[in-house]
């Protein structure tokens, strides 16, 4: 009788998480999800994970080495990405130099996640704008843009072409260098393909365009073999059921143009702020 009772207590606690009894597919990098998992597991949530995203060396390292040898005619370093400033730092140690090739820049990051990658490096920022998004870097900006060099170590391809024109519009002289590349993945877990063939997610995740991007891709792959005459399906039609989940503004246009439409937009553009956004909207639901 007290095991039955003990049982009982431990399904009631359960059953009373914000997110109980619902599937969540978590679509971030390959080996960056683990720390988003955990948060959607203590909401009681059963989490599936589908990497939509892979990032890669650049197609070459010559722009970024030779920005890095040539740091001392630079103003500002820009970073807005913890896989910037992984890389950035990658290159820095094979070209033999250290953090004090940087002690004549100024550096900013955008978002306490990237600060915190740059504090792994023994580096404070000098300048954190006060939304967690890269438009609000120009808009508070701390002096003058014009005249100043930037340095801006980026992805290769499909990054904030926005960012480096408001910064060029105020005068600033911006070096686009490709640090990292972002490439869709090859596979897909077969639970998250089971998944979604059956329709047992509740709500999708998104925290950056690209995921959308090579989602969209990765699904056409599962869908088109559910479609007549093998032809590609929309895969939006597939979602209908489901809750689109974004994690700031940027990321939402891509769901927009890809799905048709999103359904939860953090108010925080962080981890924490999607999943305590993810959980208000459980909330409405009941």
């Amino acid at each position: 009788m007290p095991l039955n009772s003990s049982s009982q207590v431990s399904a009631t606690v359960s059953t009373t998480l914000p997110l109980s009894g619902k599937t969540v597919l978590i679509t971030r990098s390959v080996g960056q999800s683990s720390q988003f998992a955990q948060m959607i597991l203590a909401t009681g949530a059963n989490v599936i994970e589908m990497p939509a995203l892979e990032i890669c060396p650049p197609s070459s390292w010559e722009a970024l080495d030779n920005a890095i040898i040539n740091l001392s005619e630079f103003d500002w370093l820009i970073l807005t990405s913890s896989n910037g400033i992984n890389y950035f730092f990658e290159r820095l140690i094979a070209l033999e130099k250290d953090v004090r090739t940087l002690a004549s820049l100024k550096i900013a990051v955008v978002g306490e996640k990237t600060a915190q990658s740059l504090k792994n490096h023994s580096l404070q920022p000098d300048f954190i704008p006060p939304n967690f998004i890269a438009d609000s870097l120009v808009e508070h900006f701390p002096e003058q843009l014009a005249g100043k060099k930037v340095l801006f170590p980026r992805v290769e391809s499909g990054g904030r072409e926005d960012l480096v024109r408001e910064f060029r519009n105020q005068g600033a002289e911006v070096v686009e260098v490709a640090a990292y590349q972002s490439c869709c993945p090859d596979d897909i877990p077969v639970a998250a393909e089971l998944a979604l063939q059956s329709g047992t997610i509740d709500v999708i995740t998104f925290a950056s365009s690209k995921t959308v991007k090579f989602f969209n891709q990765l699904a056409e792959k599962i869908f088109s073999d559910n479609s007549e005459d093998n032809q590609p399906s929309v895969v939006s039609n597939y979602l209908e059921e489901v809750c689109i989940a974004s994690i700031g503004p940027q990321t939402s246009k891509a769901c927009q143009k890809y799905f048709g439409r999103v359904d939860v937009e953090a108010s925080e553009y962080t981890l924490e702020g999607l999943t305590q956004a993810i959980i208000d909207w459980a909330g409405n639901l009941r």
